[in-house]
């Protein structure tokens, strides 16, 4: 899997986006994918798996109460986006996820022809 995102990309609507931070782990049987993704409600989460290309949208909800305006603001994007390449030896079609506590995981597990498998030996 390789990671698209060094240059920011412009979301359908043009705006400018924030990469949220991700965490890949992987095992023998595929990798798992951690993304923050603060501040992002489940309804406002966007997830894209188009032939080897996996896209991850989120926007934020950054109300303030009552009119108030902040005095200092570090956060003045309100969406996430993240795009990557998907490896042949991934199933883009066995995409699980989750999402809890503002953090997304993703699990996508090995083709069938990339899993490892034993090869028994026969004695003659």
């Amino acid at each position: 899997m390789s990671d698209n995102s060094q240059v920011t990309k412009p979301s359908p609507s043009d705006e400018a986006t924030l990469l949220p931070p991700v965490d890949v782990i992987e095992d023998a049987s595929g990798i798992t994918l951690y993304a923050d993704m603060p501040g992002v409600p489940k309804d406002k989460l966007h997830l894209q798996v188009e032939a080897d290309t996996l896209t991850i949208e989120g926007g934020i909800d950054l109300e303030m109460p009552g009119g108030i305006e902040a005095s200092h603001a570090e956060v003045s994007l309100s969406r996430y986006r993240r795009v990557f390449t998907l490896s042949k030896e991934l199933d883009p079609n066995k995409v699980s996820a989750e999402f809890r506590n503002g953090v997304l995981k993703l699990s996508i597990p090995k083709a069938e022809h990339a899993q490892p498998r034993k090869v028994e030996v026969r004695v003659s």
